[in-house]
């Protein structure tokens, strides 16, 4: 194949040249985001049931729909929330390679048999199904000096939410405030004067604001003579305030009517007013952004802030837009990053090449081979269906070390035949395309078959791995094609031929020349003495490989490292039964502790809304913080700015307590930076036993600061509230006439509000809401004067038949996949790892007694399922690299030497991880990978020509010591262009540092010190391993053929 492009050097450029326009075509194609998506489809189904308490909604609703779910297809678990606010949800979560659509189709048709079984009240409010992702992409604000935040609302609802949720890749817009409705606030007192009851208000809503269709007159048939026809239209439907408050009660015949109006005051108001939003203290109207499962963050984002600007110039008057918090920017930001990371090592792969190679042409050609492999990984990129993201830009500035080492393999061996041999340059390459061509595709399969594996796990870090190793191994597919190729064709074509003397270079390279030989000959002879010392040296071996798997074993794990993703969350919760007016108040505390930080940009607050439960007393915060140029100084990140909230927030906060977090590095896998996990009670011990076992489970915990941060350590969602519990007595009832369901009509219409049907406005049908006025439904009292009318038509109040007692009750009933369940979240103490914590939360819940166990949730559940694979993983890759060694070879015993390299390699990347303080998380497994990888090719550049030289009739050790003094420059110099190349990653700041600090520093120790190891202790495998399998020696004639035999190939 060399020889066929050594012949015809414009075919090779040809090849290139399509390479080159296929990968430019990708990178305009290729969607950007931060991380693959990596959580597994879900599916969330929400229902509304005002009035109900939690238990009703769960008992009447979700867990009827919860049974019916779990036949659909692709499952992996399901969680349902009820909330005492009248909502509640049931999230269904797939397995990862089920496709969303075809399980949203599946879940529509489950519900709809189940959907007549719900509560008439249910079905007329409707049961949403979305598949948006749970966090917020972006969220985009409209405020006015003069508009009025409930006009902004429904404007928003009417005209810039339909156009949002049509943009590709969002999968739902959250709107904080509400379109406008009908209300209808009865006062109870009036009408038990006119001896009227709340269902008879609803039945005359419904009775006279109705559409009324007349048809027409003329219609067929007709009698004869008819010469027009015309359709016939009657105002049925109301439309004002007015209109409503005409609605006739009751009259009679001497003229004494009852109108609506005469019991009620009417209004176009909310049709919800449980959340608000504000934005540095004012009150604005939010919409909350999220992206479908699939969605392509940054061009999501351009794309909404395009419609945003488009629809800006139909604004009514003094109503402007801007979007404070915005994920995409630090999703750009990373890939810029990397992108510069990826320019740097360029210049320095280049700087290393040139002072080993000492010569511009030498240099310019494995320069020259790396944008094009690059470019074809970029075009493989786009034919898959993956994405620009920061795994697969890493895996380009990894590749980079990777696919100049073989273009620098051939150029120096090239140089070597011409130097020693005085042979052209086009003869030269032919001679070292023969000799190292077998090098080539070795060290190819090897790097490949190590990658492979990574491409066949499952879950959120299967879809990691998948995409880093994909690059990787399509990268060095192309790099090792063009050294077969291109970079042989430039060999022959750019290279002059060596002059007798022009070798001997003067000044810095001369003696940087005298040096490294001298180096050289100092290694030469202390691999005389390694080989010579077999016994002693494999103990030092077997010693250094027992302490790379001990220190490997003693490193905590986690998932990824935390990140500055420029901006802090926060999350704020009152007392069980605290008002909406007291939780606006605590948010007032927190909007001024956030905004007098000098890094806080802005601060957006969310009342009556948390990602982890929704209510009055809840509530949550977006800070975004200022650029990362204008916080350099320390203690200005993310992580350090949250520590000072939450002092600040503890000092002087008295009504509640809130939280400041870093979000996790990938929030689609939940909001929780540190753990989190469900408590299930499995043997239905009941809510009160659930409560005692958290309880006791979050006091362990607490007390336990070596492993835990007990300020982080809590329960997720609404804490048990004081509740009014209604007691009927029904005979008493009965005996009064009443019927339980009038009962029951008047308690859900004047507390729960009663949604009756809907009337025109602006174009648009929006609701009629009946409910009891404010002042009526305060205090317990107000609930014992409301009336029902018996069978004679007289009010009844309720206190002549019910009592009232207060009694603690749940505010929030969850369930994970049909068990009663309860969500805590928490961090690891200061130097401990989320994966030691998670260790010591299963052996506490392991000793809570039968019945209780525990679910991982969002980003523990990945960690969990991915700790469970990294062992696999690393024996996939062992074992692949050995049998494409053993098939390359066709040798058992060839494979075992070099696969004695990987420990040294595995020593570097711990040593590196201790000194910085990693983690054993998904850059670790991918770094350890890699460095196996290269720690086995530096092995195949010596022990490939070692067997060579055996083959010719060598002895072993000479052999050994042969190839190790000849091999010697080129490995430094590869492996000093790989580590220099990581250098940028390994002292990155600013946006994605911790991703790129993490995987520099795995690959820089690991490469550094594996190489320096294995130089001197692979010529020892080899012989090691000859001395127990006997290598055969080649017969004389075939040694005389040898070189010719290789070119052919």
């Amino acid at each position: 194949m060399a020889k066929f492009f050594i012949e015809r050097p414009i075919f090779a450029w040809v090849i290139s040249i399509f390479i080159m326009i296929a990968g430019v075509l990708g990178i305009t194609q290729l969607p950007v985001s931060q991380y693959p998506s990596v959580a597994a489809p879900t599916i969330t189904l929400n229902a509304a049931y005002p009035g109900a308490s939690a238990n009703v909604m769960e008992d009447s609703v979700l867990a009827v729909i919860e049974r019916n779910m779990y036949g659909v297809e692709g499952l992996d678990y399901i969680t349902t929330s009820a909330t005492s606010n009248g909502t509640g949800s049931v999230t269904l979560t797939f397995t990862p390679d089920t496709d969303e659509d075809l399980a949203q189709v599946d879940v529509q048709n489950k519900l709809s048999e189940v959907t007549s079984s719900l509560p008439a009240t249910v079905q007329q409010n409707g049961v949403t199904v979305s598949k948006a992702r749970s966090n917020f992409l972006m969220v985009v604000m409209l405020s006015s000096d003069t508009k009025p935040t409930d006009e902004m609302a429904d404007y928003a609802q009417r005209n810039i939410i339909p156009e949002l949720q049509r943009v590709d890749g969002i999968g739902s817009v959250n709107l904080f405030g509400s379109q406008r409705a009908m209300r209808v606030w009865v006062d109870p007192q009036k009408l038990k004067n006119y001896n009227l009851s709340f269902a008879e208000v609803s039945s005359a809503i419904s009775a006279q604001n109705a559409q009324i269709s007349a048809g027409s007159i003329g219609d067929l048939t007709a009698v004869p003579g008819q010469t027009i026809t015309a359709t016939v239209t009657a105002d049925g439907q109301l439309s004002t305030p007015e209109q409503f408050g005409n609605i006739m009660l009751r009259s009679t015949t001497g003229g004494a009517n009852v109108h609506l109006r005469d019991v009620a005051k009417i209004e176009l108001g909310s049709q919800s007013y449980s959340t608000s939003t504000r934005l540095n203290g004012k009150p604005t109207v939010g919409m909350g952004i999220s992206l479908s499962n699939s969605g392509n963050a940054t061009a999501a984002a351009k794309e909404i802030k395009a419609k945003m600007a488009e629809l800006e110039q139909y604004f009514p008057e003094d109503v402007v837009w801007t979007a404070p918090y915005d994920t995409s920017t630090f999703v750009e930001l990373s890939i810029q990053k990397v992108v510069m990371t990826l320019i740097e090592a360029v210049g320095l792969v280049f700087i290393v090449m040139f002072l080993f190679l000492q010569n511009f042409r030498y240099t310019l050609i494995p320069t020259i081979v790396v944008p094009i492999s690059l470019l074809g990984a970029f075009a493989c990129l786009y034919f898959l269906g993956m994405s620009i993201n920061v795994m697969t830009m890493f895996a380009m500035v990894l590749v980079i070390g990777i696919v100049v080492d073989d273009a620098i393999v051939v150029v120096e061996n090239v140089e070597r035949i011409m130097m020693e041999e005085k042979l052209s340059p086009k003869e030269a390459t032919k001679k070292a395309m023969g000799q190292i061509s077998g090098a080539v595709v070795g060290i190819t399969a090897v790097l490949i078959s190590v990658f492979v594996p990574m491409t066949m796990f499952s879950g959120a870090t299967g879809n990691i791995y998948k995409q880093f190793a994909t690059t990787m191994a399509v990268a060095i597919a192309f790099s090792a094609f063009l050294a077969l190729s291109l970079t042989p064709a430039l060999c022959a074509t750019l290279l002059k031929p060596i002059k007798d003397g022009h070798h001997e270079k003067k000044g810095f390279f001369g003696w940087f020349n005298r040096k490294f030989d001298r180096t050289t000959h100092g290694y030469s002879g202390v691999v005389a003495k390694v080989v010579h010392k077999v016994g002693r040296m494999t103990i030092v071996y077997v010693a250094l490989a027992a302490g790379a798997f001990f220190l490997i074993s003693r490193l905590p794990t986690g998932f990824l490292p935390q990140e500055d993703q420029g901006y802090v969350m926060i999350s704020v919760q009152l007392p069980a039964g605290a008002t909406k007016e007291r939780t606006d108040a605590t948010l007032d505390i927190v909007n001024q502790i956030a905004t007098s930080m000098p890094e806080v940009k802005n601060l957006i607050a969310i009342s009556g809304f948390s990602f982890s439960g929704s209510g009055q007393n809840m509530a949550m915060a977006f800070a975004p913080l200022k650029d990362w140029s204008e916080r350099s100084a320390p203690g200005s990140d993310a992580a350090s700015v949250a520590g000072k909230m939450m002092g600040a927030f503890m000092g002087n906060i008295r009504d509640g307590f809130a939280f400041a977090v870093n979000p996790p590095p990938i929030m689609e896998l939940g909001s929780n930076s540190g753990f989190s996990f469900y408590l299930q009670d499995r043997s239905n011990h009941g809510h009160e036993a659930l409560l005692a076992k958290r309880n006791e489970l979050l006091g362990k915990m607490r007390q336990n600061p070596a492993m835990f941060n007990a300020q982080e350590v809590r329960s997720s969602g609404l804490e048990d509230a004081p509740q009014l519990k209604i007691d009927i007595n029904r005979e008493a009832a009965a005996a009064q006439g009443i019927d339980f369901s009038a009962v029951r009509t008047v308690l859900a219409t004047a507390l729960g509000s009663s949604y009756v049907n809907d009337f025109p406005n602006q174009g648009r049908l929006q609701r009629v809401i009946v409910q009891a006025d404010a002042s009526a439904r305060m205090q317990p009292e107000d609930v014992l004067n409301l009336t029902v009318t018996n069978s004679s038509g007289v009010a009844v109040p309720l206190s002549t038949f019910t009592t009232v007692r207060w009694e603690n009750g749940q505010e929030q009933s969850v369930r994970f996949n049909g068990y009663p369940a309860m969500q805590l979240t928490g961090s690891p103490a200061q130097g401990k790892s989320t994966g030691e914590a998670m260790a010591e939360v299963q052996k506490m819940v392991s000793e809570l007694g039968s019945g209780y166990s525990l679910e991982w949730a969002g980003q523990s559940r990945e960690e969990a399922k991915g700790s469970s694979q990294t062992t696999m993983l690393y024996a996939f890759a062992a074992v692949a690299v050995f049998l494409a060694l053993a098939a390359l070879y066709e040798s058992w015993s060839i494979p075992l030497a070099v696969i004695l390299v990987v420990p040294l390699g595995i020593l570097g990347v711990g040593l590196g991880a201790l000194m910085r303080g990693s983690e054993n998380d998904i850059y670790f497994t991918i770094g350890m990978i890699t460095v196996m990888g290269l720690s086995a090719k530096n092995a195949i550049l010596i022990i490939e020509f070692a067997k060579e030289q055996q083959e010719q009739g060598k002895g072993v050790i000479e052999s050994a010591i042969e190839a190790a003094h000849l091999r010697f420059r080129p490995i430094l110099m590869t492996s000093f262009a790989f580590i220099l190349g990581v250098v940028p990653l390994y002292i990155a700041t600013g946006a994605s540092s911790g991703a790129q600090r993490a995987i520099g520093t795995a690959v820089f120790w690991g490469m550094l010190l594996g190489t320096l190891l294995s130089v001197f202790l692979v010529p020892l495998f080899y012989v090691l391993v000859r001395g127990f399998f006997k290598g055969k020696k080649t017969p004389p004639e075939t040694v005389a053929a040898l070189p010719q035999e290789k070119e052919s190939h």
